[in-house]
């Protein structure tokens, strides 16, 4: 399980060696459906050599049960499922049977409504309904990102992911806009609503956010 509070980092800061600092959790997001190739696991598996004790998530272009298997046979412990679990909530249900404590749904949203296929499209879907599908299910967690805020350097939604944690009693991962300490205390403010974590990407890359001391901040909490 995601401990409560973790500070979550993408992969591709990886490529120059482990992490510099201690973080609770690597993902990684794939930009465009892939499907699972014997180099890909191979990779996985290499990686997972060298950080045997951090968790991985991975999403993008999980569309079967065979593609999920593949993922935790090669170690990976959270399997992402974003657009597949909007057109096909049934396939999250399945997967929760198969693989319980691995599944974890990616809700991206514009104004509310669900956002697919890489943001291409807009549904007329609320997000929050959504959530509530698929606390039923058992999902581990919920990644919520803001795509009007994602990349933008503008600071968290911090109204909207409470709104997305009070839906369900899925523990929510922030997602999106997240680019000072401001937003990693923003959101620890309100983690008793049900916010579990927070993922950071272009902060990290841009200088904006220092790793080592959000994650020293997010261990404060921690019992």
């Amino acid at each position: 399980m995601i401990q409560p509070y973790s500070l979550m980092i993408p992969l591709p800061w990886l490529a120059n060696g482990l992490p510099p600092v201690r973080v609770d959790c690597i993902w990684l997001i794939l930009t465009a459906p892939l499907m699972v190739s014997r180099l890909m696991v191979k990779w996985l598996l290499l990686l997972l050599k060298r950080i045997p004790d951090l968790p991985i998530q991975i999403g993008g272009g999980i569309r079967s049960l065979d593609t999920i298997e593949a993922y935790i046979d090669a170690g990976v412990n959270y399997l992402i499922i974003g657009t597949k679990a909007v057109k096909e909530p049934a396939f999250v249900s399945e997967a929760c049977r198969e693989f319980p404590n691995h599944i974890i749904v990616g809700l991206d949203a514009k104004d509310g409504l669900v956002a697919t296929d890489g943001w291409a499209e807009v549904s007329n879907v609320q997000a929050t309904e959504l959530a509530k599908r698929f606390e039923q299910d058992g999902v581990s967690s919920i990644v919520y990102t803001d795509i009007a805020r994602d990349g933008m350097m503008q600071g968290v939604n911090v109204e909207a992911t409470v709104a997305m944690a009070l839906a369900s009693s899925t523990p929510v991962i922030a997602s999106g806009g997240i680019t000072n300490m401001d937003d990693i205390k923003a959101l620890r403010a309100v983690s008793s609503q049900g916010i579990c974590g927070a993922i950071t990407g272009r902060a990290i890359y841009e200088g904006t956010l220092d790793v080592a001391e959000a994650q020293a901040y997010s261990d404060s909490f921690k019992s």
